[in-house]
């Protein structure tokens, strides 16, 4: 299947579990191919084949976009290089987590998550260390006992109750010793934390030299502006405007040209499944207000404004008004 199926295969799975989906990000550089939110879940979707072609500076803008978003960074992909993914496993890339098809069926749509994740040694699931206390003390067994049974030391019994992961094979053992599962199924929409390695967040990289002087006047007006590097837009920005409450923004910069229209469309979408305002600051005069939902100011109309609160203003009146496709 190319990928280009699989990504719409992914996008109609999400619209039938009703999630709203953007349109896919069809343009580079892009760390993610689309974003899709229920409720108050939002993910941030990369769709693979081989989910080795993930690298580390695209897994930290993934990571990063998360963060600046509230949003879950998630890869759907086919295979490894040296095998195919399997149902019911969480595997990583980078800290992001991966899903298979399947996997992300079973979650999305029948809302089952899975049980089992990928590390190196092998596959793990997570014991709830409570009841398994619980079920030996019940039985009156000793750690000892217990131990033996599972062929494993004391110490790592006392372990997986103090809340210890355990390979499937002991999970499998524990399920047949006392005749019911110990364990617990993962929080993919939390990033899968409890069974990772606890990674900060990336730092921001540094702005394009061409952007610095947007990012100075945004900052100015009272933003917190996180430059991206991978992603369809230019920056995050974050303002807390006591008036109007938060506003977020996805930001591009650019002349105007046909390419910025199209990345100016794809902003719209994204700000609408985001629930952020899209905006992209323009080096030349576009001659309208906005591209469907995402405003238009030039930059000679950002240099004129003295007042930071008027640039917000104008954010939010252009990116509210009819607008051109």
């Amino acid at each position: 299947m190319s990928r280009s199926a699989l990504v719409g295969n992914i996008t109609a799975m999400l619209e039938d579990a009703g999630f709203l989906v953007s349109d896919r990000c069809a343009i580079r550089p892009k760390s993610f191919d689309i974003a899709a939110r229920r409720g108050e879940d939002l993910v941030l979707l990369k769709i693979l084949g081989n989910v080795d072609a993930l690298d580390k500076m695209t897994g930290a803008e993934m990571r990063r976009l998360g963060a600046y978003l509230d949003a879950t960074p998630l890869v759907i992909g086919v295979r490894t290089r040296d095998e195919d993914l399997k149902p019911n496993v969480v595997y990583f890339r980078h800290g992001v987590p991966v899903l298979s098809p399947d996997t992300a069926m079973d979650l999305f749509v029948e809302g089952v998550p899975p049980l089992i994740y990928a590390a190196p040694g092998g596959l793990y699931v997570n014991i709830d260390g409570d009841l398994l206390a619980d079920e030996r003390e019940e039985r009156g067994w000793s750690l000892g006992r217990l131990a033996t049974e599972l062929g494993v030391s004391r110490r790592t019994v006392s372990k997986y109750e103090d809340g210890m992961n355990a390979s499937i094979e002991i999970a499998i053992q524990l399920e047949e010793v006392f005749d019911e599962p110990f364990s617990s199924p993962l929080e993919v929409m939390e990033g899968a934390e409890s069974v990772r390695d606890s990674e900060p967040t990336p730092d921001d990289p540094d702005p394009d030299a061409n952007d610095e002087h947007v990012v100075h006047v945004l900052t100015r007006a009272g933003f917190t502006v996180h430059p991206t590097a991978r992603a369809p837009f230019k920056a995050v920005g974050e303002d807390d405007d006591h008036r109007h409450g938060v506003m977020s923004l996805l930001t591009g910069h650019s002349s105007f040209t046909k390419s910025a229209k199209k990345r100016a469309r794809i902003m719209s979408s994204l700000g609408e499944v985001t629930q952020t305002r899209a905006v992209y600051f323009t080096e030349t005069d576009a001659k309208q207000d906005a591209v469907k939902g995402t405003a238009l100011v030039s930059c000679a109309e950002l240099t004129n404004i003295e007042d930071p609160a008027a640039i917000r203003d104008l954010i939010r009146e252009r990116s509210q008004k009819p607008t051109e496709a």
